[in-house]
């Protein structure tokens, strides 16, 4: 009997891994280099990991919320188009936002500086209003000591006279204006009549009613919708607008991934095919190299003005192609209910593992070393003068590394024994390269950290994966990886921003690299002692308790070897539907 269209497992799959390669191009080409552009609009690093904090805090909230909601409703395809043109549109809003005129970067030009001949704005902090000052380079300010010295020795007398001549021209106007004024109190007359004849006390008085109506001013604009925003400087005008726009832009974009990722298991569930689920993940990788890379080599190219945009640009476009990708995207809905506190069952059995709550602080220290060094990497590199092309390059590797490192776990799984062992190395390498960054000389010099990244991250996640394995109960898997996904990407993520922004803040970019190998560092010795006093527990082989005999029992290596059933089991593990039996 020929196989239904509707069912074509290789085509759903081929589909979705094209729908997550395009979503991870977009993330690719403006996510990595969002930190560029809030340093570029001003913002100091405090600011930025907290707005960056405040993204990830979001998403840990509502992405499995909007999940839940939109398969309680069967509404995911309508929600996965919705995030596509709303997150789209959202990330556009930060364009409209002009820099506060407050210099944070060094004096390369790339993505986040513009050339020294444009006109940027700057914020009036009086009249709140933007006011174009043309820019010029440091170099064309800079003068020797000895030729300002002449030049304030030789005008001093003519400062003198033009500000005496300042003074007393303000002093009559102001007499002028006091005479053709009606209301004007007895007590300011009498002030003017002693001070008519000292132009230094009659400037002072008018310094103190310019402070009164500059004090009128402030309490009117509070009383005023958003007055507490209107009063504040530009650059902390600028850091409100951003998180609040930013809060929005991750609000939209939040519920996207997982909303299709789990129209496409229960696709594959109920086909009994979702063992090929975990074939989509490379597409990811591979997305995000192509859109870090090829970025950064666009805007290398082109202009500083241009390159500004081209991230955001990017970023719609490639959303847009999203959509009628979306309308033929598989997605399926069981009809039979899901089954309540699937997320609560899964937390309470990583609890209840000793090695699954190592597993699960790993996760957190990892997602908040990861995060620290990818919003501040760039900075780093920036600060060396590197290109977007070198940004771009660097950046893609890591992920291609992870790519290629993925068809190899089946590999790992059967000549490592213990997954906690490679877990060990992967926390080792990202402390090597957060080590390794601190001492960089130069923008290239970062290509083998780099690659040692994609490694230590690859191997990361297998032994998460692998741990996930060993803690479930049958139908919680996805479950169990989602707790420590959320523990990495969103939770340890939010910690690993904000605490990165305070300490490049106060103490500097190098002492957070630093401080992040030590941290790693210290808890990779201390997972390896953990590891070395929990007990360990072995898994029992059902295939040989059901052909034992009392009498004779095969130890061999031979026997385990051609254990059929043993063989079976592994390779239909995931594809029987365990909810169904506990219904």
């Amino acid at each position: 009997m020929r196989r239904s269209k509707q069912w074509d497992v290789r085509g759903a799959v081929g589909l979705s891994g094209f729908f997550h390669f395009l979503h991870c191009w977009a993330l690719g080409c403006l996510l990595p280099f969002l930190t560029l552009y809030l340093r570029h609009l001003g913002l100091t690093a405090s600011m930025t990991g907290i707005i960056m904090a405040a993204k990830h805090l979001v998403a840990l909230v509502w992405r499995p919320v909007s999940s839940a909601l939109a398969r309680r409703y069967n509404k995911r395809r309508m929600v996965i188009i919705g995030s596509v043109i709303s997150s789209a549109t959202a990330a556009m809003i930060l364009l409209l936002f002009p820099p506060t005129g407050v210099s944070t970067e060094s004096g390369s030009c790339n993505v986040s500086q513009l050339n020294a001949n444009h006109t940027v704005y700057e914020f009036d902090s009086t009249t709140h209003e933007p006011r174009t000052t043309p820019q010029t380079h440091s170099t064309h300010v800079a003068y020797s000591a000895e030729p300002k010295m002449k030049f304030t020795e030789g005008h001093s007398a003519m400062a003198d006279n033009i500000s005496a001549n300042s003074i007393t021209k303000s002093a009559s106007e102001t007499q002028t204006f006091e005479a053709g004024s009606d209301e004007i109190s007895s007590k300011e007359a009498l002030e003017t009549k002693t001070t008519r004849g000292n132009p230094e006390k009659k400037s002072r008085s008018l310094r103190r009613r310019e402070e009164k109506q500059e004090e009128t001013d402030m309490e009117m604009a509070r009383s005023e919708f958003l007055g507490s925003l209107k009063v504040m400087d530009a650059q902390h005008q600028m850091f409100f607008l951003v998180m609040i726009v930013v809060g929005i832009w991750e609000v939209m974009a939040a519920p996207l991934e997982w909303t299709a990722d789990d129209g496409l298991h229960e696709y594959l569930d109920f086909v009994d095919a979702s063992d090929r689920h975990s074939t989509v993940k490379p597409w990811r990788h591979l997305g995000t190299a192509g859109g870090v890379g090829i970025t950064g080599i666009l805007v290398s190219i082109l202009s500083c003005l241009i390159g500004t945009v081209l991230h955001f640009y990017a970023y719609a476009l490639f959303m847009v192609i999203m959509v009628p990708v979306v309308a033929l995207l598989p997605l399926y809905r069981h009809k039979r209910e899901c089954l309540p506190g699937g997320g609560l069952k899964a937390l309470l059995l990583v609890q209840g593992d000793q090695r699954a709550m190592l597993c699960a602080i790993t996760a957190l220290f990892t997602g908040m070393a990861g995060s620290a060094i990818s919003d501040f990497f760039l900075w780093l590199m920036q600060d060396h003068s590197a290109s977007e092309l070198q940004m771009g390059i660097t950046l893609g590797l890591a992920p291609l590394c992870q790519a290629a490192f993925a068809p190899l776990n089946g590999s790992v799984a059967s000549f490592l024994k213990s997954h906690g062992r490679l877990q060990l190395l992967g926390i080792l390498g990202l402390s090597l390269q957060c080590l390794y960054y601190s001492f960089l000389w130069v923008p290239w010099a970062a290509l083998p950290a780099q690659l040692l990244a994609g490694l230590s991250t690859g191997t990361l996640w297998w032994s998460i994966e692998a741990q996930c394995a060993d803690t479930a109960s049958p139908g919680t898997e996805r479950q169990v990886f989602r707790v420590f996904e959320v523990l990495s990407l969103d939770l340890g993520a939010g910690l690993g921003s904000l605490l990165g922004g305070l300490v490049v803040q106060k103490f500097g970019l190098g002492v957070l690299f630093q401080g992040t190998a030590v941290m790693l560092a210290l808890w990779s010795v201390t997972l390896a002692v953990l590891q070395w006093r929990i007990p360990r527990q072995r898994r029992i082989n059902y295939s040989r308790l059901l052909a034992a005999d009392a009498s004779e029992v095969s130890e061999s290596e031979s026997d385990q070897d051609h254990d059929w059933l043993e063989k079976a089991m592994e390779e239909d593990k995931g594809n029987n539907n365990w909810r169904s039996s506990e219904k």
